[in-house]
């Protein structure tokens, strides 16, 4: 707990001298339509940017209370269900994986907070793919593989969006990401979209984590900084492409299980429902974090480019996310020693 607080209070060190209050567009979304998506009116978000990095945008959880509830929910009852993707395909049938929530619900429900038990399908998860879904071996989304995208999921970017200043933006593209306290996410840049002109979205549910925003090359100093239950994360203009990465996942910095904006659960009349199914996502989040990144693939008037025969056999050819850009261990020391050491 210690190491935490000494991380927490580096951080804060860190982004007091660059935050600055960023501009939004209430007008732009109503405070129904806001609602809709679960969000507060815009009036009320706390959003900022960061001196040095324009087009990264900062909104500090927006939601109405029992919102993120809704949305945890989501990402782990009803977007990992075929006939979207996920890392368990890799080795696994269509029939085993066509609906983790159900194969994992009774064995989350049972676990305790010192049991050593087989991992369910649910905890096993990394990376759920929705839209044009991402190929990790030619890192690629291609028109022939495609489901519809969550409408909820589209509705709620899109208020988000307007409200950062960018209209029409389509959510053709999703890429969920589960994280337990010993994953990471090694340093990339996203690039495989068409449109660099559109923004990508990032939403957090569940514990905290460490995040480092690059530059352009590789090798550029990291900026440090914390993302918590409900925050959102906008990456435009110059800042699209940069360089970034998550290489750990904080533990509750309030000292609970779950962060108090977890606590309110209910969005609607069926609250025996909700309640059962937030009991599970509770045990699942004590120890996990879902980060959900949408974005648009395409521009106006854009479409793929015509594949050979050999590519499109490759585009059906996955291979696992974490593989690709899970840190070793020595390079999470390296990274966390830098952010400890930093002014």
């Amino acid at each position: 707990m210690a190491e935490a607080d000494s991380i927490e209070s580096t951080l804060l060190k860190i982004q007091l001298l660059w935050v600055m209050i960023a501009p939004l567009n209430s007008t732009s979304v109503s405070d129904r339509n806001a609602c809709k998506a679960g969000l507060q009116p815009v009036s009320k978000w706390k959003a900022y940017t960061l001196a040095g990095y324009p087009g990264f945008m900062f909104i500090l959880d927006p939601f109405l209370p029992g919102w993120q509830c809704y949305w945890a929910k989501q990402c782990l009852k009803t977007y990992p269900r075929k006939p979207n993707i996920c890392n368990l395909d890799l080795h696994m049938s269509p029939g085993e994986t066509k609906d983790l929530w159900e194969q994992s619900k009774e064995r989350l429900r049972r676990k305790g907070p010192h049991k050593r038990e087989a991992k369910s399908l649910l905890e096993k998860l990394r990376w759920v793919t929705l839209g044009y879904h991402y190929n990790w071996e030619t890192k690629k989304y291609s028109p022939d593989r495609f489901t519809a995208f969550p409408v909820d999921l589209a509705y709620l970017s899109e208020q988000v969006t307007a409200a950062c200043g960018f209209h029409q933006f389509k959510a053709e593209a999703g890429i969920l990401n589960y994280y337990h306290f010993d994953s990471s996410l090694g340093i990339h840049v996203d690039e495989s979209e068409m449109d660099y002109s559109k923004p990508l979205l990032s939403f957090s549910f569940g514990q905290s984590a460490v995040f480092l925003l690059g530059g352009q090359k590789k090798q550029d100093p990291p900026l440090p900084m914390f993302l918590h239950s409900g925050d959102i994360m906008i990456m435009s203009g110059s800042s699209r492409l940069l360089y970034h990465a998550v290489p750990r996942v904080i533990p509750n910095l309030e000292g609970g299980l779950l962060p108090s904006c977890l606590e309110h659960t209910s969005t609607s009349n069926n609250q025996h429902s909700e309640k059962d199914d937030w009991e599970i996502c509770a045990k699942y989040l004590e120890t996990s974090r879902v980060s959900v990144s949408v974005r648009q693939v395409l521009g106006v008037g854009q479409s793929f480019p015509v594949e050979s025969d050999y590519e499109k056999i490759e585009d059906f050819q996955l291979s696992s996310y974490h593989q690709d850009y899970c840190m070793e261990k020595s390079e999470q020391k390296s990274v966390m020693s830098n952010v400890a050491d930093s002014p």
